[in-house]
């Protein structure tokens, strides 16, 4: 019995130990969690906003995180299958400038009511990796039989969607799109927007990110879903008073999606729907991370972006709008900072020596303090004068413009071998001026320089590089900084345009689409407001914080370099016609004229008569031929071989300038154009309109003529 009773003791004393052991845990529990939640609130008082970083701010933080369908993108051209509403609507019009932007192939059709589509295969193989609708409607809303057919491709291919809801007055509260498990609220208010870091197809975007403040707009669409297939991107809250009435199934306390990502396993196709259009710069990031990924990366752009900034006019400007010797301090105090986010960060000077000491005692003191830090910049020289190049019609005064800078460079201690050069207003770079080219190879031994000007100003997605005269030509970008831009209260627009640019608009996005950037600044952006640095300090603090781009600065010579290994194909340049450009007319020598250009060609073939036709045509007074090549006789064989890299000066200077424009017409006559892959587009982008003119004759005639010819040839 005492056995007994001991063992009953222990057993009870067990018993209130557990107990006691179990309630003090609950109290340590209950302590831990108000305190964090307390310095949780705090944190969120503290700072204004709800960090992104807890993932107690995603209401689906508890859903069960699921697998996407893989992605084969073995099956599939890189090419994008565009459905627009119009080839004026605006959406369509910002989703082509992102493709164009990010060199994506694409094919546009304008989307049919009754969702006919193009050939979606070629030899058994799939054209288009993605399918893009402009409006999402117009895909749910397809016959039967072209949306199974559709369907069944991106099963078979592999291919994916991706569609805009874009909301109108017309637009239900409430609707569901039709096959799908998915619920829409239409035109409602946002705020705060936040990424979800566990979203799969992020890879540019940044997360968590928040985005405070209204969502522009009031035509929101929002996504519910009770399917696992389903993964919110992108979420936001609805505004207190968002100014339109809001449907009462919505709840107000939770985040709504809209932007999300089908993971494709419901019907085994992966779809990313937006809930707006591309006006906000979210979803402009996160449209591209979409396209990335659903192609299984085979449209994707690096992660790596390399900047350049040069500062133009270097000495140049009138009193009052140089640099000081505090803006120059300052100067270099934000190249230290930019440093610690943009690798090897540099500014690159552009300097005329002219000009030096030419401001008020102040700037002539920051003239002097430019010069003792020249070894904290890169250097690259203007013209002496500031003249432009295509106004002197020999070389010789252009060298002698380049030496004397060049003595001021070597006076002051200035680096002479960057390689780099940029002429005035870009005059003589594009239309080239072939005495600018010579001279800075002999003054300067220039390697690379750079223009806005190539092929055209704008739309500045177009702009390209090319190679003439072993001089490599990059393509220049503004970033809304002009030498009349040096008050933040003045700026054209207001001072949000600048911040609006810099925070996801126009500046941003020439960052985030082109993996090279050549940023055109001048001396002015820098003195006064210092908007220069107020623009670039902000530009790449919110690239870091917003994406997962790498900024990188390399000197100017490796970075031409880079920019020819990632584009080889723009080595040649495709000349067009100054003329058709009035900002070309403007920068090219007036000396020339487009009248030297031919108004027809006669391409051949060969052995089909062309020599007689030639002969016959210069029969009417009217018409006048090339002069004679030594070398190839009555042809120039510009556009077909490596006389086209010689320029257009050269080509023209084959044609005599003519007596009367109206009446009389110039020719050239090459047989060899006919069957040259490259003369095509090299003709119709210099001469769009000449009138091409052939021989067509049955080839066994051809054949003939040849064997005459070989027959005839002497023989050793």
């Amino acid at each position: 019995m005492n056995l007994i009773g001991k063992l009953h003791r222990s057993f009870r004393m067990l018993v209130i130990l557990l107990a006691t052991f179990c309630l003090a845990s609950i109290v340590i529990s209950a302590y831990f969690l108000y305190t964090g939640y307390k310095q949780e609130m705090a944190l969120v008082e503290t700072t204004g906003q709800a960090e992104c970083e807890d993932l107690k701010l995603l209401p689906y933080r508890s859903a069960e995180l699921r697998t996407p369908k893989p992605i084969d993108p073995s099956r599939t051209d890189p090419t994008v299958l565009l459905f627009v509403e119009s080839q004026y609507s605006q959406l369509g019009q910002d989703i082509v400038a992102i493709l164009e932007s990010s060199r994506f192939q694409y094919h546009m059709v304008i989307a049919p009511a009754k969702g006919d589509i193009p050939p979606l295969t070629d030899n058994g193989r799939g054209k288009y990796t993605i399918v893009i609708y402009e409006n999402i409607l117009k895909y749910v809303s397809m016959d039967s039989w072209n949306r199974e057919l559709l369907e069944k491709y991106c099963v078979e291919y592999s291919a994916s969607i991706i569609g805009f809801h874009k909301a109108n007055e017309n637009s239900s509260p409430s609707s569901r799109l039709k096959g799908l498990p998915l619920q829409l609220y239409n035109n409602v208010a946002l705020r705060d927007c936040v990424v979800n870091p566990r979203s799969p197809l992020l890879r540019i975007t940044r997360a968590p990110r928040l985005e405070q403040g209204p969502l522009p707009g009031q035509d929101w669409t929002v996504f519910q879903f009770n399917h696992s297939t389903y993964q919110p991107v992108l979420l936001g809250e609805l505004q207190p008073h968002g100014g339109r009435p809001t449907p009462a199934s919505l709840p107000r306390a939770a985040l709504h999606a809209t932007v999300i990502q089908d993971l494709g396993l419901h019907d085994g196709i992966q779809r990313v729907l937006f809930g707006n259009n591309l006006t906000f710069w979210l979803h402009k990031l996160i449209f591209i991370d979409a396209i990335s990924f659903l192609s299984g990366k085979k449209l994707t752009l690096s992660l790596e972006r390399y900047i350049l900034v040069d500062i133009d006019d270097i000495f140049v400007g009138k009193e009052g709008t140089r640099m000081n010797v505090n803006d120059v301090k300052a100067l270099l105090e934000t190249q230290n900072l930019l440093r610690t986010q943009v690798a090897n960060f540099t500014f690159n000077l552009g300097f005329s020596g002219k000009f030096y000491h030419t401001g008020t005692e102040e700037e002539d003191e920051g003239d002097d303090l430019l010069l003792r830090s020249v070894d904290e910049f890169w250097w690259f020289p203007h013209m002496w004068s500031h003249m432009q190049p295509h106004l002197f019609h020999n070389e010789s005064s252009l060298v002698e413009q380049m030496i004397l800078n060049k003595e001021f460079a070597m006076e002051h201690g200035i680096p002479t071998g960057m390689g780099y050069a940029v002429a005035p207003h870009h005059s003589g770079v594009y239309p080239v001026h072939v005495q600018l080219y010579e001279a800075w190879k002999k003054v300067w031994h220039i390697r690379v320089t750079s223009t806005e000007e190539y092929p055209h100003l704008k739309p500045a997605r177009y702009r390209r590089g090319f190679i003439h005269n072993g001089i490599m030509v990059l393509p220049r970008q503004t970033c809304g900084l002009f030498t009349h831009t040096i008050f933040y209260k003045e700026y054209p627009g207001g001072p949000q345009e600048l911040d609006k640019s810099i925070r996801g608009g126009e500046l941003f996005l020439t960052v985030l689409l082109n993996p090279i950037s050549i940023f055109m600044t001048h001396l002015s952006n820098y003195g006064n407001d210092r908007l220069g640095l107020y623009t670039f300090a902000n530009l790449a603090s919110f690239v870091r914080s917003s994406t997962n781009l790498r900024l990188r600065t390399l000197p100017p010579v490796q970075l031409a370099q880079k920019y020819f290994q990632l584009f080889p194909e723009q080595t040649d340049p495709l000349w067009q016609n100054p003329c058709d450009d009035k900002r070309h007319r403007d920068i090219w020598s007036r000396d020339k004229t487009c009248d030297h250009l031919p108004k027809f060609l006669v391409i051949g073939p060969q052995k089909t008569g062309t020599t007689a036709l030639y002969l016959f045509l210069l029969m009417h007074p009217s018409i006048i031929s090339n002069l004679p090549s030594p070398k190839t006789f009555e042809e120039v064989q510009f556009f077909n071989g490596n006389n086209y890299h010689k320029g257009i000066d050269w080509y023209m200077e084959f044609f005599p300038t003519p007596s009367n424009t109206t009446t009389d017409l110039l020719f050239e006559k090459s047989a060899n154009y006919f069957h040259s892959e490259e003369a095509p587009r090299r003709a119709a982008s210099l001469i769009p309109k000449a009138k091409i003119i052939t021989i067509l004759i049955d080839p066994s005639d051809r054949a003939y003529s040849w064997y005459q010819v070989w027959n005839s040839a002497p023989r050793e």
